[in-house]
C-alpha cells in the first residue's frame, strides 16, 4: 500500500452521527440543547459550592472540580460539531484534529482520576468517620487534584506525539463526530503497532487502574455499611455514595466498551452512538444526579439567588428614595 506524507495532510473529514441532510437540524438542536444544559448545570454546581461556606468540604471541592472538567470535556468536542453542522462542512484541520485529540483525552483522563479520588473520599468518610477531617485535609485534597492534572496531561501528550509519527493516505474520513484517537489510527498507512500498544496501555492505566481503585473502595464501603446495626444508618451511609456510583456506572459502562474493543469489527455508527453516552450524556446528567437528591446543593443555590434578590430590592428602593 502506498503511503502518503503526513506533512501534506491539510484536513480530515468528520462524518458525524449521520450523513442524512434531513437529520442535521435535529442533531444540531439536540446537541446544542444538551451542551447548554451541561454548561449551565455544572456552572450552577460550581457556583453553589464556592458561594456557600457550608459546602467548603473535600466532597464538594472534588465535585466542583469534576463539574469544571465536564464543562471543558464537552467544550473540546461539541462546539466544533455544531459549527460543522451550521456551516454544512465536515472538515477539521490536521492541527485542529491533533489538538482536539489532546484535550479530549486530557479531560477524559481527569474524569477518571477525579471519580477515583471521590470514591476514596467516600471510603474515608464511611470507613473512618472520626479521622475524616484529619485524613482529608485541604493539603491532601489539593495534592490529589494536582496529581490528577499532571498525570492526565502526560498521557494525552504521549498519544498526540504518537499520532504525529503516523502517515496517512487518501482516505481521511473519520466516521465519528470528533477526532477519536482510534479512528485516526485506523486511517494510518504506516504501521500503527506502537500506537495500538499506547492505546491499550493508556486504557489500562487511565481506565483499569482507576476503576480497580473505585471497586476496591466500594467493596470496603459495602462491608462497612453492612456492619452498621440500624437500617436508618445504613440508608444514610449508602445515600452519600449513590450519586457517585451512578455517575461511575454511566461513564465506565460506555467508555470501556468502546476503547477496549476498538480493534474488533463492529458498526462505526454504533461506536459513535455509544460515545455520546460518556462524552455528552454523562456530563449533562452529573449536575442532576448530584443535586436533585442533595439538600445542601439545593439550599446553597436557593440561598445564593435569594441573596441576589435581597440585595437588589433594597438597592432599588434606595434609588427611589434618592432626591
Amino acid at each position: 500500500m502506498a503511503s502518503g506524507n503526513k506533512t501534506q495532510i491539510s484536513e480530515f473529514l468528520l462524518l458525524g452521527l449521520s450523513e442524512e441532510p434531513a437529520l442535521q437540524p435535529l442533531i444540531f438542536g439536540l446537541f446544542l440543547f444538551m451542551y447548554l444544559i451541561t454548561v449551565i448545570g455544572n456552572l450552577l454546581i460550581i457556583l453553589a459550592v464556592h458561594s456557600d461556606p457550608h459546602l467548603h468540604t473535600p466532597m464538594y471541592f472534588f465535585l466542583s472540580n469534576l463539574s469544571f472538567v465536564d464543562i471543558c470535556f464537552t467544550s473540546s468536542i461539541i462546539p466544533k460539531m455544531l459549527w460543522n453542522i451550521q456551516t454544512q462542512s465536515k472538515a477539521i484541520t490536521y492541527e485542529g484534529c491533533i489538538i482536539q485529540v489532546y484535550f479530549y483525552l486530557l479531560f477524559a483522563a481527569l474524569d477518571d482520576f477525579l471519580l477515583t479520588v471521590m470514591a476514596y473520599d467516600r471510603f474515608v468518610a464511611i470507613c473512618s468517620p472520626l479521622r475524616y477531617t484529619v485524613i482529608m485535609n485541604p493539603r491532601l485534597c489539593a495534592l490529589l487534584v494536582l496529581v490528577s492534572w499532571i498525570l492526565s496531561a502526560l498521557f494525552p501528550l504521549l498519544h498526540s506525539l504518537m499520532v504525529l509519527r503516523l502517515s496517512f493516505c487518501s482516505d481521511l474520513e473519520i466516521h465519528h463526530f470528533f477526532c477519536e484517537i482510534t479512528w485516526l489510527i485506523r486511517l494510518a498507512c504506516s504501521d500503527p503497532f506502537l500506537n495500538n500498544m499506547v492505546v491499550y496501555f493508556g486504557s489500562v492505566i487511565l481506565g483499569g487502574v482507576p476503576l480497580a481503585g473505585i471497586l476496591y473502595s466500594y467493596s470496603k464501603i459495602v462491608a462497612s455499611i453492612c456492619g452498621i446495626s440500624s437500617a436508618q444508618g445504613q440508608y444514610k451511609a449508602f445515600s452519600t455514595c449513590a450519586s457517585h456510583l451512578s455517575v461511575v456506572s454511566l461513564f465506565y459502562c460506555s467508555a470501556l466498551g468502546v476503547y477496549l474493543s476498538f480493534t474488533a469489527t463492529y458498526s462505526s455508527h454504533t461506536s459513535a452512538i455509544v460515545s455520546v453516552m460518556y462524552t455528552v450524556v454523562t456530563p449533562m446528567l452529573n449536575p442532576f444526579i448530584y443535586s436533585l437528591r442533595n439538600k445542601d446543593i439545593k439550599r446553597a443555590l436557593k440561598r445564593f439567588f435569594g441573596m441576589e434578590m435581597f440585595v437588589r430590592v433594597p438597592f432599588a428602593l434606595g434609588l427611589k428614595n434618592c432626591p
